[in-house]
Parts: C-alpha cells; structure tokens; sequence
C-alpha cells in the first residue's frame, strides 16, 4: 500500500523478498534503487484507477467552486439560515480555463471531463512534449500554466523530481480567483505557501485530496472554510480498489511462477 514504506531496513529484514506489488499507481513509497540492487522487482497498478481518480478531481472542483463543502458544514452545524439571492454564491465551470499539470492518463482523464462535460478550454503542462488526445493547449512552463488556468488540477507522480513542484513562485502566480486542486500526491506541494496564500485570499480556493506529512492535515488548513479536504479517496471505489488488488496479485502469482509480471516499474 501507499502508506507502507519499503526501503533499505525493510528490505534487510525480508531477505527472501521477491517482488513489491504495490496497491497504486504512485511509488514513490518504495526505494527502486534498493530493490534493484537486491534483485526485488517493484510493480504498480496503472490505469484502473484513472477514470475513479479522474471522477474525484471533477468532484473537488465542483465542490471548490459552488462551496459545497462550506455549505454542507452550514447545514450540519444547525446555523440559523435563510435562502437569499446572494447567499453562498459560488462560479460556474463553463468558459473557465482548466490547467492540467501533468499530462498521463489521470490528466487526460480530468481534461476530457473538463472540456467535453463542462465546456472547459484546456491548458495543460508537462515536462515533455504530449499530446492530449483532446482540444487542448501545452504551455511552455509551469508559471505559464498556473497564471493562465482559472482552475489548477495536479496530476503527476509523487516523488524524486516532483517534490515541491508547486512552490510559493508557482502558487503566487494564480489568479486572485484561481482554485487549486491536488490528486496527485501531498510532497508535490509546498503545502505551508498553499495555506499562506488559502489564508491571505490570494486565491479563491482549494481541494485536495492529499497531503505533505499524510494522514496528518494541518490545523491551519483544517480551520480553512475556502479549503475542501478528502483523505486521500481518489481510487475509493469499490471496483476500482478490487481490480487494484486483483493487478497486484496477479503480478505476484506471476514472479513466483517465474514469469515476468506485467506493470514491472524495476
């Protein structure tokens, strides 16, 4: 599992380890060098999850933009409330620019269901040339991305190179009315400059699904109203998670019968 950490002391005390299935996508959890060197094969669970991820990035926007989740904690607290015209008013997504960092299956999953389900231009950017299967623009850096989109989705793999790829340079460049959201993974996010600006309103909003230092969330960011927090559902389905697990079998069943798994990453 994601959370579980199989590094060097780990793979010590298991001489006899042959393979690491991870139940996910992202492995940045486990050291692939030192598997490696031990002669650990390491797999991972692509694509079956990317339609449920997909799903719950378009549910945080939603939920981001109309102030779902304030609303609903409204309700649930018993605080006197009448409708009015200008009560809890939140944006539409039609027309407004949807930026995609990180365009592999999640991303285009997202894009497709930003452009084609709610109208959406796309912008997207990704550290090589891709092509987005859909109407869509790449832009040439993340800055460009992040000051152009109206709505920021996250969607690359966590780890090594990816770590603090948003930073305060990259968050400080979004709109006042920009919402950011994060599937990917919490490092990915220099999360104390998320919250700075969350606090100042130098952007409109957030969702996230993920954090830095999982499972533990700020108080800071708790105590947010402009700020949507999941803990970590982006693949909760129940079919999803069961083909998940069924990969990941798979894959094991196959090293012990001597054949070479599918969705080897080392």
């Amino acid at each position: 599992l994601l959370t579980d950490r199989v590094d060097a002391a780990f793979l010590e005390a298991a001489p006899n380890l042959k393979i690491v299935a991870n139940v996910a996508v992202g492995y940045n959890n486990i050291d692939v060098a030192a598997c490696t060197e031990r002669g650990v094969l390491v797999t991972n669970t692509p694509g079956v999850l990317t339609d449920a991820t997909a799903d719950l990035a378009m549910a945080l926007v939603l939920m981001s933009t109309r102030r779902l989740g304030e609303a609903e904690r409204l309700i649930r607290s018993e605080t006197p409330w009448q409708w009015g015209m200008f009560m809890m008013l939140g944006t539409g997504l039609q027309g407004r620019r949807l930026g995609i960092v990180g365009m592999g299956r999640i991303g285009q999953a997202v894009a497709h269901r930003g452009h084609y389900g709610f109208g959406m231009p796309v912008i997207y950017f990704n550290r090589s040339k891709k092509d987005a299967g859909l109407p869509a623009r790449q832009v040439a850096t993340l800055l460009d991305l992040m000051a152009e989109a109206d709505i920021v989705v996250v969607t690359v793999p966590g780890g090594g190179p990816t770590t603090k790829l948003i930073d305060r340079a990259a968050i400080a460049a979004m709109k006042p009315t920009g919402i950011f959201v994060n599937i990917s993974r919490g490092e990915v996010v220099d999360e104390e400059a998320l919250i700075d600006a969350l606090e100042a309103g130098a952007i409109a909003g957030a969702g996230l699904d993920v954090y830095e230092k999982e499972p533990h969330v700020p108080e800071r960011l708790r105590a947010l109203e402009n700020c949507t927090l999941l803990p970590h559902l982006g693949s909760a389905t129940e079919e999803t998670r069961a083909m998940m697990c069924q990969m990941s079998v798979d894959a094991a069943l196959a090293v012990f019968a001597g054949r070479e798994p599918e969705n080897r990453v080392a």
